[in-house]
């Protein structure tokens, strides 16, 4: 509550504060939407608009009707988080529930660009603390406004290490605009920015990236930011004890009102050959956590097929348990985006939206 006693909202893409009573965010132009909990099905957080009008902060978001499409294009919006399926042709991405929780406090954010030199592609993936209040707006905040810097950045030619850098920043802006740091909504953040040499992959916590390959190359990315990681590079533990032991996922670095200077981790990966790169949430990993088992398990149809690799790790990991939510992303290395995509960008929002400016 603010010092008059009204209720402090903020726009969940750009953070700047609105009425409870507005339609559009005055700063950015964002839809707001307004949702009765008894009769909207869409879970706190989930703000629906158009993923066509709105990916380009320059153009006004499409107004959504009864029947859940587009005004503007005509496109469906899905209703909710609890199951999303993406595909770009360049990189596909799922988000579930999973199998053992009440709503999906994971989110996901992935777009594609042609630029000056070659095709790119960026991806955000991150995972809501779930003992943190409204951890699940918190991931949407965080992927929304970062897959939107990376993207901004990329058609500028921006160096990838600074973008990344950039966009981790202004995810945590995006969180500390929902709290305070005594209510803090915190989630963990991973991305990757795909050129045509290299991968940069920028984290904090404990959600990982992957380099998946058919020979003996298959590798980890990132370290995680926990305190089972430390066990283990402290020789306290091997990795299968830290895994099964208490502190397995309690995470030492994460975006939130409560971190005044969050410290990011950024790599630089040159692959060696063809592949596949991995971003994906603890979810996924904690059943098959080494890169030679997951990448079994995707290849060869992540090669040519990446929605269809990303919905078979889904099915592994909810076979297995399903004890977490689920987040795959998965990027077929080298992109092959010259040869798919011609003029504008083809892009996708967080929750659940693609889509394909200027494809049809």
């Amino acid at each position: 509550m603010t010092a008059g006693g009204a209720l402090s909202l903020s726009c969940p893409f750009c953070g700047e504060p609105v009425c409870a009573a507005d339609s559009f965010c005055e700063s950015c132009g964002t839809e707001l939407a307004t949702t009765d909990p008894e009769t909207d099905p869409s879970p706190p957080g989930y703000v629906a608009q158009c993923p066509v009008c709105s990916v380009d902060p320059s153009a006004s978001p499409g107004a959504i009707n009864a029947d859940g499409r587009c005004e503007s294009c005509g496109r469906q919006v899905p209703s909710g988080r609890d199951h999303v399926e993406l595909d770009l042709g360049w990189l596909a991405g799922v988000t579930d529930r999973g199998l053992r929780h009440s709503r999906n406090e994971d989110a996901m954010a992935f777009a594609t660009a042609e630029t000056e030199a070659g095709p790119v592609a960026v991806a955000v993936v991150c995972d809501g603390v779930s003992t943190s209040p409204r951890s699940d707006e918190a991931s949407l905040a965080g992927t929304q406004a970062a897959v939107r810097m990376l993207l901004t950045s990329m058609r500028r030619g921006d160096d990838p290490t600074e973008a990344s850098l950039a966009a981790v920043r202004q995810a945590h802006l995006a969180l500390t605009s929902l709290g305070s740091s005594a209510q803090a909504p915190s989630a963990t953040y991973i991305s990757a920015t795909i050129s045509g040499d290299a991968v940069t992959v920028c984290w904090l916590g404990d959600s990982r990236a992957y380099w998946l390959a058919t020979d003996s190359e298959a590798r980890r990315l990132t370290a995680d930011d926990s305190l089972a990681e430390e066990l283990v590079a402290r020789g306290d533990l091997t990795e299968a004890d830290a895994m099964a032991s208490p502190q397995a996922h309690v995470i030492t670095r994460w975006l939130g009102a409560d971190v005044a200077d969050p410290q990011a981790h950024v790599v630089r990966f040159e692959p060696p050959g063809p592949g596949v790169v991995l971003i994906c949430s603890d979810g996924l990993w904690n059943y098959r956590p080494d890169a030679e088992g997951l990448a079994k398990l995707a290849l060869p149809t992540a090669l040519t097929d990446p929605l269809s690799a990303a919905l078979a790790l889904l099915a592994f990991a909810l076979g297995a348990g399903g004890m977490d939510n689920i987040t795959v992303v998965l990027a077929p290395f080298p992109l092959a985006g010259s040869a798919t995509v011609t003029g504008e960008d083809s892009a996708m929002t967080a929750a659940g939206f693609t889509s394909d400016v200027g494809q049809d």
